[in-house]
């Protein structure tokens, strides 16, 4: 039942977060896109950028925060450049980290993985 219970506590927190890059003007291309290196969130199209997102929700920002792990953000980093290797040239991108706290209110770490 925990499981579960994480499984929709995940999927809300990504609509909750999808709800916020929406209203600043981006265009949601994927969810939970999975490659053979990993998982990525959400994938969104700004004006002149992708952008890869990795949502983290727990009770507060902090520890939603140090649940992103260095082995993670790798297979972040791998399926994006999967993700992107059919797009001719070179393609802006940046990696956010999207924290979510017990109350749903949403923080954005622009280029977090940096």
């Amino acid at each position: 039942m925990a499981n579960q219970t994480s499984y929709y506590k995940g999927i809300a927190a990504e609509d909750i977060v999808t709800s916020h890059y929406k209203q600043l003007g981006y265009l949601l291309k994927e969810t939970r896109y999975k490659s053979a290196y990993g998982e990525i969130d959400l994938i969104l199209m700004g004006q002149n950028e992708w952008v890869f997102v990795e949502v983290k929700c727990s009770k507060t920002f902090t520890a939603a925060a140090e649940r992103i792990l260095p082995r993670q953000v790798q297979r972040i980093y791998a399926a994006a450049q999967d993700y992107l290797s059919d797009m001719a040239g070179d393609v802006d991108c940046r990696f956010d980290a999207a924290l979510v706290d017990g109350s749903g209110r949403v923080e954005v770490i622009e280029n977090a993985f940096l």
